[in-house]
């Protein structure tokens, strides 16, 4: 067992610089094991990973001959997080237009047909940041388009090293109901809902020719029929209880499957979300309202929502300031503060790890056989922000820790005696 044997001290050292090497098989031992699959960690588990799926997870396990040894030193281990909405590797720079990927001109005439996933770039350097900090996957949503209510669809992305980090293109399609300037283009939230409905209804023709009495292009009922197929699902990002509860009525009169984004008031109609099965994506930092949409924001939102039996993941963490940058430190802390709020250990890990990927279609992400290997071990609790991952494993195979920002330390930073 001493063979190939990495102890966690030495892991941050080790990664520092590291190129992604190829998959084989890892063992890491001594951890304490979020499996996702109970409500309590398995202390002193053995997690064997071969090729990019985990093999088993057991306690005091073995160690096949030749497998490479990580030692977690009964620190945590978790599945990789997945930030359940985000823009990651659609925004570098949010003040540079060049940078800035996730919506379409007002003029481009574009709406449901606009795909973020043709304009992902794996080589962000915000990419590298949130996988440093142990995001292996993310839901990357577009913005405000050209045809109000909807912006497009969403793409699964996944944070292995490289350029491509395409999981899933199509993975949702997004609308925005609300008072915002961009929401009011289409005026009164009665004329925003009728014209959801309406592209709903076009949709179900979106075989015929284009024509006048058509309002919306041919690719964009097209891009509109996975929706009324149950094969896509509608992402509603709204706020205001009414709009939630309109949502609800949406989904149920067209049998569509509808999520709710943000939902500042989601709690108010917890009881209607759960008996409909609507899961709510929402930032658990959202406990002041900054709209008049979000008037009856409050901090035990995602609590209250999970008692009532409503899939949460979180989400548009920190708003606008950390939706790409900070993707992955905002996302635990956010974790963190929801637990205070009231909602358990294990639904605030499930909120950053299964539960998005259950809501949008990702990968397997519980720590059991026959789960994609996408894994950290931790450095101390990872719903604390000054907690670190020490191990992140993609696919398989272990990712670099190296940054932007740790590369600028390394060359300016003073060197310590």
């Amino acid at each position: 067992m001493k063979r190939g044997l990495l102890s966690l001290a030495a892991v941050p050292f080790a990664v520092l610089g590291a190129v992604p090497v190829a998959a084989q098989e890892i063992a890491i031992v001594h951890a304490e094991a979020w499996t996702m699959t109970g409500d309590t960690p398995l202390n002193d588990a053995t997690v064997l990973i071969d090729g990019d799926r985990i093999v088993s997870v057991t306690v005091a396990g073995g160690v096949p001959a030749g497998a490479q040894v990580i030692d977690a030193g009964g620190k945590p281990v978790t599945p990789g997080l997945i930030n359940g909405a985000t823009q990651l590797g659609l925004v570098e720079v949010s003040a540079a237009s060049d940078t800035r990927d996730y919506s379409a001109a007002k003029d481009a005439g574009t709406g449901p047909s606009f795909d973020v996933s043709y304009a992902l770039n794996g080589n962000s350097t915000l990419v590298g940041l949130a996988r440093a900090d142990g995001v292996t996957s993310a839901l990357s949503f577009p913005g405000p388009s050209g045809i109000a209510p909807f912006s497009g669809m969403a793409a699964i992305a996944r944070l292995r090293p490289g350029a491509d980090i395409l999981g899933k293109a199509r993975a949702a399609m997004f609308a925005v109901i609300g008072g915002g300037a961009w929401d009011r283009q289409a005026g009164s939230r009665a004329a925003q809902w009728g014209l959801l409905r309406a592209a709903l209804d076009e949709a179900k023709l979106a075989t015929l020719p284009s024509g006048d009495e058509f309002a919306l292009k041919r690719q964009d009922r097209l891009a509109l029929r996975p929706v009324l197929q149950g094969a896509m699902r509608l992402a509603i990002v709204t706020h205001r209880e009414s709009d939630v509860r309109q949502a609800v009525r949406l989904a149920g009169d067209y049998r569509i499957k509808v999520v709710i984004v943000g939902g500042a008031e989601a709690w108010r109609a917890a009881d209607l979300l759960a008996k409909a099965h609507i899961p709510v994506v929402l930032d658990p930092e959202a406990n002041l309202p900054s709209t008049f949409d979000q008037i009856g924001a409050r901090q035990e939102n995602a609590a209250i929502l999970t008692r009532a039996g409503v899939k949460v993941a979180f989400g548009l963490v920190g708003g606008a300031v950390e939706l790409s940058y900070n993707a992955g430190l905002a996302l635990r802390e956010g974790a963190g503060l929801a637990v205070a709020a009231g909602l358990s250990r294990i639904d605030a890990l499930r909120a950053i790890t299964v539960n998005p990927a259950a809501i949008w279609g990702g990968r397997a992400t519980t720590l059991a056989p026959g789960s994609a290997a996408d894994i950290v071990v931790w450095d101390g609790d990872p719903l604390e922000p000054s907690t670190g991952a020490a191990v992140v494993i993609i696919e398989g195979k272990r990712a670099s820790l190296t940054t932007r920002q740790s590369e600028l330390e390394r060359r300016y930073a003073p060197a310590v005696p």
